[in-house]
């Protein structure tokens, strides 16, 4: 039995949460599935996957090799598609998404630029908060900030996100300084309604017993919103203290526009994502946009001229 099917078989059944659903994807019966599996666990010594009679869970190093094997997977199909493309140049439509904020920002100036180097693609952009069913909605990539809790979909890490919470000089001379996120309380901080997408607060790395853990804060203020670029404008306007990308205000914070607060406690970084369907052979156009993208976001110049 080749490797690489052992590891085709174990994306897609945790993929698609089970033996079943991977087995009627590939048209085999579910023993098949399982066997091959059995094979790859014990080639490698180590449980990857806890099955029930009703779903599949990763365990810990199922969790770790998953995402390496769906960068394996998704690097050997661009290198059949670079080869088998040849000489040929990108074509077709390509449809993408990105968060409203930071698309207006990083992605839609790129858009353009793309376009001219491959001018036998055309473009459309979609620019929402919302979470797009990329497969049921018929796009081919989407840039996405934070964590990426789903697993049906192959992810591409282009740069860090780090968060901070910043406010105006002003602002914080006549109301102090905040020394620790506990003190938030006591601060007019600019937070994004309930109705928002970022439901579990604002992230802080905390020292606790000898061990730093990461927690999440809900602080209040008297002016919230569902828009963040509206809480970035308020923000600018000294109403208050609002937690950031640093996408959004690293060019005022290096201008003195903002002042960060709460450095030392700032969260771990999370990351600014490509993200597309599965898919056995991608086409060459998505393939060419999110190397650009990567190519773009690498380099530190392209955030401080985009701030």
């Amino acid at each position: 039995m080749s490797k690489l099917k052992q590891l085709e078989t174990f994306v897609a059944v945790a993929a698609r949460g089970g033996l079943t659903a991977a087995a009627r994807a590939e048209g085999v019966a579910a023993a098949i599935i399982g066997r091959r599996l059995d094979a790859l666990e014990e080639r490698l010594g180590v449980k990857l996957l806890v099955r029930t009679t009703r779903r599949v869970s990763l365990t810990h190093e199922g969790t770790a090799f998953f995402e390496d094997c769906q960068r394996l997977l998704a690097d050997l199909a661009n290198a059949e598609a670079s080869v088998s493309a040849g000489g040929v140049k990108a074509s077709g439509h390509l449809r993408l998404t990105a968060p409203a904020g930071f698309g207006r920002r990083h992605v839609a100036p790129l858009v353009p630029r793309f376009r001219e180097l491959h001018p036998e693609v055309t473009i459309s952009l979609n620019l929402s908060d919302r979470v797009v069913d990329l497969a049921a909605e018929g796009f081919d990539c989407a840039v996405r900030v934070g964590e990426m809790p789903d697993s049906s979909l192959v992810s591409v890490r282009l740069a860090d996100n780090r968060r901070l919470c910043v406010a105006t000089p002003t602002y914080l001379r006549r109301h102090g300084t905040p020394q620790h996120p506990n003190d938030l309380a006591r601060f007019d901080c600019l937070t994004l309604s309930s109705d928002a997408s970022q439901t579990r607060g604002w992230a802080f790395s905390v020292p606790h017993g000898g061990v730093v853990d990461v927690v999440h804060l809900k602080p209040g203020g008297p002016l919230s919103c569902s828009d963040g670029e509206v809480l970035f404008d308020w923000c600018l306007a000294g109403y208050g203290i609002a937690w950031r990308s640093t996408w959004e205000v690293q060019a005022e914070v290096a201008s003195g526009t903002l002042m960060p607060v709460l450095e030392e406690f700032a969260a771990p970084p999370n990351g600014i994502h490509a993200v597309f369907p599965q898919r056995k052979h991608l086409p060459l156009r998505v393939r060419l946009w999110v190397d650009y993208l990567k190519q773009q976001y690498g380099q530190a110049s392209f955030w401080s001229a985009h701030g």
